[in-house]
């Protein structure tokens, strides 16, 4: 069986991708290889971010190996939080402020049209590919539901009449935008 290095630290994106994968592919995790390094976000897109943190992790274990970045953009906001989604309250990973400021930044705006992004990077036998997946919806005005992570409780799918945080991880898995650029991975594996 293949193997293949997430390289996140983030347990809710990793349990949602080794949920799509399945058992096709032994999906390995930072601490699976041994690694502790906080790998530092310094580019100004989803892409340079993903390249970053998969880069990393092949030129130091030279491992098969695959990274995202994901975010929300919402329209009225100019596309923020975007790739700054994780810390756009200031504290990287607090989900309570990020949803408090998004909201507060809403207040008022009735156009409420916004995107989940996620671009993957996946570097096999050195060379590197690209993935992306995009869901559109829209912003609800309060929190609802308690699944998933991060703006999940305030993000409503096109075509649907619940948050992303009232889906079951196997609803969400078939529509998400991390989902979407899985499935492109995926494909993308088979053939090699």
């Amino acid at each position: 069986m293949q193997q293949l290095v997430f390289a996140t630290n983030n347990a809710h994106k990793l349990e949602e991708v080794a949920a799509k994968i399945g058992g096709k592919i032994k999906l390995l995790s930072l601490a699976d290889i041994g690694c502790i390094e906080d790998i530092e976000e310094t580019g100004t897109t989803f892409r340079e971010n993903a390249s970053i943190k998969s880069r990393f992790i092949y030129d130091k274990y030279h491992i098969n190996c695959f990274a995202d970045d994901s975010g929300l953009e919402i329209e009225a906001l100019n596309g923020q939080p975007g790739v700054y989604s994780a810390h756009y309250a200031g504290e990287h990973g607090n989900h309570d402020a990020n949803i408090d400021k998004t909201l507060a930044a809403l207040k008022n705006i009735t156009n409420r049209k916004a995107n989940f992004r996620t671009v993957i990077s996946l570097i096999w036998n050195c060379d590197e590919h690209f993935f992306e997946g995009v869901v559109n919806g829209t912003i609800r005005y309060e929190r609802s539901g308690t699944q998933g992570f991060g703006y999940d409780p305030i993000f409503q799918p096109d075509g649907y009449d619940k948050t992303f945080a009232e889906m079951s991880l196997a609803e969400k898995n078939k529509i998400s935008h991390r989902a979407i650029a899985v499935a492109g991975l995926l494909d993308f594996l088979k053939k090699v």
